[in-house]
């Protein structure tokens, strides 16, 4: 636990120094719970255990929210498909997530986007089912948002007439629709979520390490005792033990991995997972004319365009990947699927030449029997394959507070302990005061002498936390510089996120930090050079290692682009392989197991 003379911000300080204090920490003392993963689910792990007052430590290979958890379609939302379907459950459990993420947990990173379903052209018996059909189900999403949402947080739907809709959204074809209606959801920026989970987990004590990679389980006869850990940071430092009372295995897609490392011993998984390709792109705001989201049914899954800031997110495919987990990539069929879809209700057509940005994400599912992914199901299930380890997997982004407090209950019944969850009350850092704070943003840019503009972009960033940034702008001026080729971005996020938010290289900083990789269409490789600097200073990096960190991102960027020229998955995959991950972390192909020390 954190020392009362620190604050809350100070204490969640991701910075060089707390790295390296960490790393002593975990090879020194022996955690009451060690989390493998630093995704969503990893991270919410941590904070539930750190709350309950365990001494907890978070290791992950690559960076925060590198995986799956940075690439998800943007939305906190109850799944109006799972209501379809009458899994009534898990519209109540990602309902009362919802609401909490808005009204308390985060509503700096979590807020309302309009998303209307077009109702398609039919005859009368048919348009009339339809509008019944799909105003019966929205209106029960705002019931039970209502009754068991924990607060709203959200707008009621309403109906829409055709000219209505094309009020709203003068994009959509008048010839494919009869009208509409609109619903609201959460939309967030992932990766920040994943990034303030692990700050506030940190902030109350716990160890976090990114580019720590777990290389094998420590045994004692029949039980878990920890992990081996490689500093990826150190390549040529020998692998070190890290103790610890509880394993948590938070690992995704990689979860059958961390059975089948301890097959040896005759353990079997319990579960599988598999490993669903979602594929998103990024067009400019300009290139559809709307001011709300659109939800469409597709054949193989659900379509979403969702306005996000000038740009417009549109996905997702659906479909099954057993290819190399680290770097899915996005195939030319994929890209073509997309807009193929979409277009089916634009005015305007979109091509390959509005495109900014894409990106591949990795959904782990529970598998079944079903030959689709998208008949997988959505839930999660913990289990514990051997003393001293459990596995959590499945699920959804939305839901992960209930992932990570149930594996955590399972790790207290192990350590005799019944301190119940209480992340349900537990603002995450930059929540504190933020109504106000956006309330006062005026008074807060004349302060500071910046423009109200780049407050209220701070603040939809960073909530109350943007005081800290302010404060370097007026320590650094230059610092109020945007970046080049992004000038939405200040420099002072950059520096920020490498000594506050973790950050240890520029792809952290331009792909999970910021958005530029995806929102620009030079994918950021015009911005590389002036964050590398802005980077290298806050991390006294040398002109070599600037210059290797913008080479590699670089090389990333032409990988991506040739990938998503591929007609296929497979040869997509060779494409993105191209180029070597900048912490030196294996491709994980289905063959690089990790070693058990018996």
């Amino acid at each position: 636990m954190r020392s009362p003379s620190v604050s809350r911000y100070s204490a969640g300080r991701l910075s060089p120094i707390r790295r390296a204090a960490d790393l002593e920490r975990l090879r020194d003392e022996q955690f009451d719970v060690l989390v493998i993963g630093g995704g969503v689910t990893g991270a919410g792990a941590a904070l539930d255990a750190a709350s309950r007052g365990l001494n907890v430590a978070l290791v992950e290979a690559r960076d925060l929210a590198a995986g799956t958890s940075s690439r998800s379609s943007k939305l906190i939302h109850g799944g109006l498909r799972y209501l379809e379907q009458l899994e009534l459950h898990l519209v109540h459990e990602a309902l009362t997530e919802r609401g909490l993420l808005t009204s308390r947990l985060a509503p700096h990173l979590v807020r309302p986007v309009p998303i209307l379903v077009p109702l398609e052209t039919a005859t009368p018996p048919a348009r009339v089912w339809h509008r019944l059909y799909y105003g019966l189900g929205v209106a029960a999403y705002d019931v039970f948002a209502g009754v068991f949402g924990q607060g709203r947080g959200m707008p009621l739907h309403r109906h829409l007439t055709r000219d209505g809709a094309r009020h709203l959204f003068p994009s959509l074809r008048a010839d494919k629709i009869t009208g509409a209606i609109r619903y609201y959801d959460g939309q967030v920026d992932d990766a920040r979520l994943v990034v303030n989970l692990a700050r506030t987990a940190a902030s109350l004590g716990a160890a976090v390490v990114t580019s720590a990679r777990v290389t094998g389980f420590v045994r004692d006869a029949r039980q878990v005792v920890g992990v081996r850990v490689r500093d990826l940071e150190a390549p040529d430092s020998p692998d070190f033990e890290v103790r610890a009372r509880t394993v948590v295995a938070a690992t995704g897609v990689w979860s059958d991995d961390m059975s089948r490392m301890l097959s040896d011993v005759g353990v079997r998984p319990g579960f599988r997972v598999r490993a669903s390709k979602g594929v998103h792109l990024v067009v400019p705001r300009s290139a559809i004319t709307g001011d709300a989201g659109l939800i469409l049914r597709t054949p193989t899954s659900v379509l979403f365009v969702i306005p996000w800031g000038g740009h417009w997110i549109i996905g997702t495919t659906d479909t099954d990947w057993q290819l190399d987990r680290s770097h899915p990539a996005a195939s030319a069929r994929d890209i073509s699927y997309l807009l193929d879809q979409v277009n089916t209700v634009l005015e305007r057509p979109l091509t390959v030449d509005d495109i900014e940005g894409v990106y591949a994400g990795l959904r782990p599912l529970l598998s079944g029997e079903a030959d689709s992914t998208s008949k997988l199901s959505r839930e999660h299930a913990v289990i514990e394959p051997m003393l001293g380890l459990m596995l959590v997997a499945g699920g959804k982004y939305t839901t992960y507070r209930v992932m990570a407090a149930d594996v955590v209950d399972r790790a207290m019944r192990r350590l005799g302990l019944d301190t119940p969850s209480r992340t349900d009350q537990l603002p995450l850092l930059g929540a504190d005061g933020y109504a106000a704070a956006w309330r006062d943003r005026h008074d807060l840019a004349r302060r500071h002498g910046v423009t109200a503009g780049v407050v209220e972009h701070l603040l939809e960033r960073y909530g109350t936390m943007t005081i800290h940034l302010l404060a370097m702008i007026t320590a650094e001026p230059e610092l109020a510089t945007p970046l080049a080729g992004a000038p939405e971005y200040l420099a002072a996020e950059i520096a920020y996120a490498a000594t506050a938010e973790g950050a240890l290289h520029l792809e952290d900083v331009l792909t999970r930090r910021t958005r530029i990789s995806i929102e620009t269409p030079h994918r950021g490789a015009e911005t590389a050079r002036h964050a590398a600097a802005v980077m290298g200073d806050a991390l006294g990096w040398d002109e070599a290692v600037r210059d290797r960190e913008v080479e590699h991102y670089l090389a990333r960027v032409e990988a991506e682009r040739q990938s998503q020229k591929m007609p296929d998955d497979l040869t997509a995959d060779a494409a993105r392989l191209g180029v070597a991950d900048v912490r030196g972390y294996a491709a994980d192909r289905g063959t690089d197991l990790l070693d058990v020390d018996r």
